[in-house]
């Protein structure tokens, strides 16, 4: 017998002009969405829906006016209101037990920092909201996970964010997390260093042996299974790979290329840390892919089905 879901999930559909109401709508054609609730412009979803020659799935929907419901592959400032009513819609069911758990659609960071607002992404934005301190990116695939110590940053400013305070703090809430939301007994983390060669014993910086080293140690005297810090150019490899439950990048680049070029279209982004359960797509709005009906639902098919799976295990807990 197939395990319903004792509440719904909240799927927002993101940036209208890209594929966010695609991959719902080309999933839809074979897959129930009776789970789901849609948050995003009724009219937008029809307009997709007529430009792809596809009928309008059965699914229950919270209706987020944008200010072009039709624009395709062109995003606007028009919009952003309505895209941030999506996403805080979909939070503040989420927080008030209205909804198990949120898949959110791709959008643009840049074209909502032209309204005004400052958003660096999804993530940080969600532990803002959410009152949590402290957020963890994390990407899967079917052969990987890869967690992030830093996220949207320069890369001039990814040394100073690594401290002994945010890495101890981060590595607790993986740990954690993966305890708790992935059913995974104790956890095994592969740490990447920071510079080429881990440091190559101080020759080449300074952070593996001032930060990562002795946070690590401490760390393990908690009981937290941990390798590293390892090589990144070494991690990805498949003995090493296979030999942890995640791996932890130090930042956005050194983690999700071998990721991504694994299953890119077929991973899901995890937000750890928050009060609430939140999957993504790995990817972006595809504005070129918008209407055309060419969009991979992989990702969104991936995020739901992880979002399904943590939610029966959460929901497991209270029985």
């Amino acid at each position: 017998m197939t395990y319903r879901l004792q509440k719904p999930i909240a799927y927002t559909l993101g940036d209208p002009a890209g594929i966010g109401t695609d991959i719902l709508l080309q999933y839809a054609v074979e897959h129930p969405i009776d789970d789901l609730v849609v948050v995003g412009d009724q009219r937008s979803l029809e307009h997709r829906a007529q430009a792809l020659g596809l009928n309008l799935p059965r699914c229950n929907m919270v209706h987020c006016a944008v200010g072009n419901p039709e624009v395709c592959g062109q995003t606007t400032v028009a919009n952003v209101d309505g895209i941030m009513a999506m996403l805080n819609t979909a939070i503040d069911g989420c927080l008030s037990g209205e909804y198990s758990a949120m898949v959110t659609g791709p959008l643009n960071k840049s074209i909502i920092n032209d309204a005004g607002l400052l958003f660096s992404g999804h993530t940080e934005y969600l532990a803002d909201r959410c009152q949590t301190d402290l957020s963890v990116m994390l990407l899967a695939s079917g052969q990987l996970r890869v967690a992030l110590a830093t996220t949207h940053l320069p890369l001039r400013e990814v040394s100073d964010a690594i401290t002994k305070e945010k890495l101890s703090h981060l590595i607790s809430v993986l740990d954690a997390d993966l305890r708790s939301k992935f059913a995974i007994k104790q956890p095994r983390i592969l740490v990447c260093g920071l510079n080429p060669h881990a440091g190559e014993g101080g020759h080449l910086g300074m952070e593996e042996i001032d930060i990562i080293i002795p946070t690590l140690e401490a760390l393990k005297i908690q009981g937290i299974d941990l390798i590293g810090p390892v090589p990144a150019d070494t991690a990805f490899t498949p003995a090493m790979r296979d030999a942890a439950d995640v791996i932890l990048a130090m930042y956005h680049d050194q983690g999700l290329p071998t990721l991504k070029a694994q299953g890119f279209g077929d991973a899901a982004n995890i937000t750890l840390g928050l009060p609430i359960i939140r999957t993504s797509v790995d990817h972006g709005t595809a504005f070129d892919l918008a209407g055309t009906g060419r969009a991979n639902f992989g990702g969104f098919a991936t995020a739901l089905n992880v979002a399904r799976e943590m939610t029966r295990h959460a929901e497991s807990k209270l029985l």
